[in-house]
Parts: C-alpha cells; structure tokens; sequence
C-alpha cells in the first residue's frame, strides 16, 4: 500500500512537472483569447486574458507594465495598450518566474524594453529562457519608479508562491499588484519546486494586509480587482486550514486520511479543487507520504 502510494504520487509531481515545462504555445490555442483592458484607479488599468493579470500605469511619460501572459498574446497585449497609450513601454516588471507571466519577456527584450525582476526571477529565468527574455535590471530589496506622477513602489516579499515574488504598489493610484502570492480563482499555489512556502505566503498575505490601506485596491495573479478585506479573508482560509491539518499530522496520519478528513470543505466551492494546496500544507507541516 505505502509502495502503491509512493508511486502515484511520484506521478503526479511527474505529470505537474512535465506540464510546468512545456511550452504554452504547445497546450493552448491562444486565437480566440481577447485582451480586455479594465481601469481600476488613476494612471492604473490591468489587462485581463489568458494567463495573469498584466499591470499598467499610462500617463504622459509613457507605460510602466507588470507581467506578459504568454508569448503568442503578445502582439494583442501591445494592440490592447496602444488602445490606452501610445507611449513608449519604458519597463515591464516581473511578479515571478513562472510562463503565465513571463512568457512574452523574450519579445519584448527582443524590442528594447527594459525587464525587471528579483535577482531569483533572472537565476530561475537563465535556466529555461534565452538572454532576452531575463531580467536586464534586477533587485533584492525595494525599488520605486517615478512615472507618470505615480510613485511605482517594487518590494519583494518572502518565498510564498515561490522564492522571488514581487508586490507592486501604484502608491498615487492606491492599486497594489500582488503577483500570484494572491488570487481570487483558486486555492494558494505554493510553488515548492521554485522556493514557495507556506510559513512565507501567510507572512506575504500579513505585508499586503499591513501595506493597503483601507480603500487599497489590490490586483490579483488571477481573478477579480479585491479590497484588503478580501485579503484577510484569503490569509485567514489559509490559516484555518493549516490549524485543521497540523495536529492530524501530529498524529501520523497519512496524506490520504488528511485528505478524506477534507479540511478545506468550508471553501472547497468557491476555490475548486484543493489537492495541490492540501499536499503542500501537508508536507510543510512534516507530513510524510
């Protein structure tokens, strides 16, 4: 039995892996995808299509851009903002490593746009991405940006989703992009392969509680504009469901009977699917498969 579980679940950190490591452009027909811009407050709009949500600040000095979905978006991407602005792109900023993110960086070096990142996005970067798509200017503490009459507020934030993620705080807008340490679709992802925690996405959610305000307006990695509130509300679900799942583990119990405890019943409707969520917590809290 515990051999026939050891297998399956090395098959499905396989099966993820593999999937992480394909190129999107080989599992996803991105034709019909539509770029659609929302405004949420002063110079700030995000870009919603597939993959995360792309942040801007438009104004007379030009575009600052958080995040590029994927690499075939890119020509809608920049026809979605020049429908905005048709001044210069002067950065992009990474919230994280990941494709859904990152995918279009390669393009957009290739045009002579600036990409920053942690130090931590360009070393994970180099490993799968050619030179113009990494970061050309990278940091390990907080950055600011003076764009547009916006003061743009870069500052990284403790492995969460994983080890190099960024929160973005649009400080005259009062928008704040969170990159995917938040989101409003799914249960956390904690990014174990690439440095996520679960100790650091609980100490993340606390910075972006204690950094908004309380008419903050906060974008997600995915999903809809939210308020601290709603935050609290994200940090507070994580948090009982780590407090439900610990003391089972003290008790030796196998992720199996964990899983049939279903701990995360009470938000199990809202964000689908918890079994990738649940074996991270597990295995943070010492569980054993």
């Amino acid at each position: 039995m515990f051999f026939s579980r050891y297998i399956n679940s090395l098959l499905v950190l396989a099966s993820i892996t593999f999937l992480l490591a394909q190129p999107a452009s080989a599992q996803q027909d991105f034709s019909n995808v539509e770029i659609i811009p929302h405004h949420v407050a002063g110079t700030f709009y995000y870009l919603q299509g597939a993959g995360g949500n792309i942040g801007l600040s438009i104004g007379e000095d030009g575009v600052v851009m958080i995040d590029d979905q994927f690499a075939p978006l890119t020509d809608k991407i920049l026809a979605a903002i020049r429908s905005l602005n048709d001044g210069e792109i002067r950065f992009v900023i990474n919230t994280h490593v990941h494709g859904d993110h990152t995918g279009g960086n390669e393009n957009l070096g290739r045009m002579g746009i600036l990409i920053l990142a942690r130090d931590e996005v360009r070393v994970r970067l180099s490993e799968q991405q050619p030179e113009a798509a990494l970061p050309v200017l990278t940091y390990s503490d907080a950055i600011t940006i003076h764009l547009n009459g916006e003061e743009v507020y870069a500052f990284p934030v403790p492995p969460a989703h994983t080890d190099g993620d960024t929160f973005i705080h649009f400080k005259d807008s009062d928008v704040i992009h969170a990159g995917d340490v938040f989101r409003t679709t799914a249960f956390p992802v904690i990014d174990t392969n690439n440095g996520g925690s679960l100790e650091g996405t609980l100490a993340a959610l606390a910075m972006l509680v204690g950094t908004a305000g309380p008419n903050t307006q906060i974008v997600p990695g995915h999903g809809e504009v939210s308020s601290r509130m709603d935050v609290m509300g994200f940090r507070d679900m994580v948090i009982d469901v780590k407090n439900k799942v610990a003391p089972m583990v003290e008790r030796g119990m196998s992720y199996d009977q964990v899983a049939a405890a279903n701990p995360t019943a009470a938000y199990n409707d809202r964000y689908g699917d918890p079994e990738r969520f649940l074996r991270a917590v597990y295995s943070e809290l010492g569980g054993e498969e």
